[in-house]
């Protein structure tokens, strides 16, 4: 395919790496800290000791440039801010005090103080702090994390490359800072931020880089002349610079589109980009540009978000094309492989079948090193790859597994009926409101209760069989009475089993449902020690028996009060797991649909009233491109629609979203026809109930007063306060009162202060309302 003297500059490469380690030890070291049982300096241990491993690691597999800087304790973005300067003032006094306490104050909070907001990462399951800036701040260099690393690397014998967030990445993503005005623009301190970035790069240089990544993926969105102008300065600027490395700038999860030539045009030595899914646009864009003359192409050939095996041969033809577009040609997967599990090898329940389809990190970084070799050598030097590699596809393509009949043909004979309520909204309100009689303000909460360490206990002793099923399913039940008891008492309405015997929102549906692959050792990084193991779509779905009406049922038999049902809705079961790449993914959201009709079915006949359907990723899966997005956003409403439209009307139907943007999905979020929604607000000071009122959102809505992610416990005057927010925007016969999101994550002391607060504010502000 090529010959050896035209390729013979192709290496291997990755732009970041899983953080948490074979057995998560960055996650209990980080935890362990958290409680007072870990040193700061055996945590520090522990990080390098991880850093070490993964690079020698990759080193050992053949990649000849390992990425530094990527490695977090908590977020990389909030590395990026502490790179810069830019603490919140709130947060300067910790942070002087106590850096690494500081560092995790602006990640938590604490009981005094509030943690930076977070949201998701693009179009990632993974969240960042977000900035908060201002035309007041004040940007300084610290480029002592990513000097040290770098070090760390060099003297391990490596080439090794820093990656940093880009200077435009990093206005993008930030908003103003609290007392700021709201049209305040981050990018107007782009002039400000150039030189501490220049100063970064040139104590870099100082340590041995000869060449630094500087990640651009916001570049993928529909940016603005003024965003693609700022763009071109920056990398004008830092390109002019003489004391620094060569730069590589990166861009993923998308095509570039107009910034493509953009930065093309930069006086920098290298790009590196995406050429997986939507981004395969960028191989027409490069060739329209003329190519990269003279300067160095990361190619991200091998997909960095999902886990099946790369079809080899495509991408050595993909690498042929851009071997006449730049001087020199790098693999690379499409972006960091923070994004998938370590080790697919690690997996010893998975079907061998299914197992040879699968490529987690290490798996990946076999391909790119395979494809390096190929492009440098031609596919002689890789004939025994490349013939595993089509077995193993063929594999996939001809598996019973992957196509069931009956299902399909379920799918296919769906009608636009079929996703309609059989009642408009007023009517239903009224059934609601008759049926349920609630207060005005009615208080709940999300789903999830405390996941306590006797509860994961519990669960591993059923799988290492030293209980058995009737001793663990005892054990459920005494806990689903304690919580049922403690909202009874504390004075909640509408009440929640509390999830004891779900492992994780999604992977627990995924385990009952044909069609799905669970693994043991998938972890993938959520946000800070927040690890979840996305189940993988590996075939048809269809639900064989009920999945949570055993013990819904269990916990409404307990209490006169409406307990809630609790289930995951479609987009939220694709966007969490790792979905087929085989069909469309509205496809496979009609199946699971189905299959959560089913339940929802199933939940109404047993006598529950209220129904919640969570949908947390439908913001997150929104394509980068608004191009892309009115068709996603059509399968994805009627999908939820599709699961949630055959109950009668008097059965309320809830949903809930959190940590998105989510005014851009008012629309989206009113074409669910849930009655209830329930979303994310404490952080972000109710922002998303004056963007519901913005709309004319016609339904009953929950903006959240109780920031869950932070350990802190909100008085009821703060929880009060927030809702009087909320009540300038939303009526309060629609307004409900709720946490930001489910509880499985906070403790049992703070809960339990946190909820009486949350019903405490609510019984305040009901009083005030009737006495006005």
């Amino acid at each position: 395919m090529t010959t050896k003297s035209a390729a013979a500059a192709a290496r291997a490469t990755v732009y970041g790496h899983p953080r948490q380690g074979s057995g998560r030890e960055l996650k209990k070291a980080i935890e362990g800290y958290w409680k007072g049982r870990v040193t700061a300096d055996a945590l520090r241990s522990t990080a390098a000791e991880l850093r070490r491993t993964h690079w020698r690691q990759l080193a050992g597999a053949g990649v000849h440039e390992v990425p530094t800087g990527d490695f977090s304790y908590y977020d990389h973005v909030l590395d990026t801010t502490v790179m810069v300067g830019a603490i919140p003032a709130r947060h300067r006094e910790a942070v002087a005090a106590d850096a690494l306490d500081g560092y995790f104050a602006m990640a938590r909070g604490t009981q005094d103080v509030a943690p930076l907001e977070m949201t998701k990462w693009f179009d990632t399951n993974y969240h960042y702090l977000v900035p908060e800036l201002g035309p007041d701040t004040v940007f300084t260099a610290d480029s002592s994390k990513q000097v040290a690393e770098l070090k760390e690397a060099l003297a391990l014998g490596l080439t090794a490359r820093p990656v940093l967030v880009g200077p435009v990445t990093y206005l993008l993503l930030a908003k103003p800072a609290p007392g700021v005005a709201a049209d305040f623009d981050p990018l107007t301190l782009l002039d400000r931020l150039l030189p501490v970035y220049a100063e970064v790069l040139a104590d870099l240089r100082a340590a041995g880089a000869a060449w630094v990544q500087l990640d651009e993926p916001a570049l993928v969105q529909d940016r603005t002349p003024a965003d693609l102008n700022a763009a071109a300065r920056a990398y004008r600027d830092l390109g002019a610079l003489t004391d620094r490395p060569k730069l590589l700038v990166a861009s993923y999860f998308d095509r570039l589109g107009d910034a493509l030539p953009v930065l093309a045009k930069a006086p920098v030595e290298g790009l590196a980009l995406d050429f997986t899914g939507p981004a395969a646009a960028n191989l027409d864009g490069l060739a329209a540009v003329g190519g990269l003359p003279g300067k160095r192409l990361v190619a991200g050939v091998v997909d960095g978000r999902n886990i099946w095996v790369n079809d080899l041969e495509k991408s050595l033809t993909t690498l042929g094309t851009l071997l006449g577009l730049a001087d020199r040609v790098d693999v690379s997967a499409s972006c960091s492989l923070l994004h998938v599990p370590l080790d697919a090898a690690a997996e010893k329940d998975v079907d061998p079948q299914i197992l040879r389809w699968l490529s987690f990190a290490k798996q990946k970084t076999a391909e790119i090193t395979a494809l390096a070799k190929g492009l440098s050598q031609g596919t002689d030097a890789i004939a025994g790859e490349l013939a595993a590699n089509r077995a193993a596809l063929a594999s996939r393509a001809a598996s019973p597994i992957t196509r069931n009949p009956a299902v399909r043909a379920r799918a296919e004979a769906v009608t636009g009926a079929d996703s309609r309520r059989s009642r408009p909204y007023a009517e239903r309100a009224a059934a609601q409101r008759a049926h349920l009689g609630l207060p005005l303000l009615p208080t709940t909460t999300i789903g999830s209760f405390p996941q306590t360490g006797e509860l994961r206990a519990a669960r591993a002793d059923l799988r290492a069989g030293r209980i058995d099923t009737a001793g663990y399913e005892e054990r459920i039940r005494a806990e689903i009475q304690e919580v049922v008891s403690y909202q009874e008492k504390a004075g909640v309405d509408v009440l929640v089993h509390g999830e004891p015997e779900r492992n994780d929102m999604v992977q627990y549906f995924a385990e009952q449902l044909d069609g799905y692959l669970a693994t043991r050792h998938g972890w993938v990084q959520s946000y800070g020690t927040r690890y979840v193991r996305p189940p993988i779509l590996a075939g048809d779905i269809s639900r064989p028996e009920p999945m949570t009406v055993r013990w819904t049922s269990y916990a409404q038999s307990l209490t006169a009060k409406p307990v809630k049902g609790m289930l995951t809705g479609p987009v939220t079961m694709l966007a969490w797991s790792f979905v087929r790449d085989d069909q469309p993914l509205g496809e496979t959201a009609r199946q699971v649909a189905l299959a959560l009709r089913d339940e929802v079915a199933d939940l109404e006949a047993a006598g529950t009233s209220v129904i919640q359907v969570d949908e947390p990723a439908l913001r997150e899966t929104l394509p980068l491109r608004a191009a892309d997005r009115p068709a996603y956003l059509d399968w994805a409403t009627e999908a939820f629609r599709l699961a949630t439209s055959g109950v009668r009307p008097d059965t309320q139907i809830h949903t809930h979203m959190c940590y998105a943007e989510f005014g851009d999905v008012v629309q989206a979020i009113d074409d669910l026809d849930a009655d209830v929604i329930s979303l994310e607000a404490a952080r972000s000071h109710m922002q998303v109930a004056r963007e519901l009122a913005a709309h004319g959102y016609p339904r009953e809505a929950g903006p959240g007063v109780w920031d869950i992610h932070s350990p802190r416990v909100p008085s009821a005057e703060e929880a009060a306060d927030l809702l009087r927010t909320g009540l300038e925007a939303i009526p309060a016969e629609r307004l409900w009162v709720n946490p930001d999101c489910g509880l499985k994550t906070r403790g049992w002391p703070e809960t339990r202060a946190s909820l009486e607060n949350l019903v405490a504010a609510a019984r305040t502000v009901r009083e005030e309302l009737s006495g006005a």
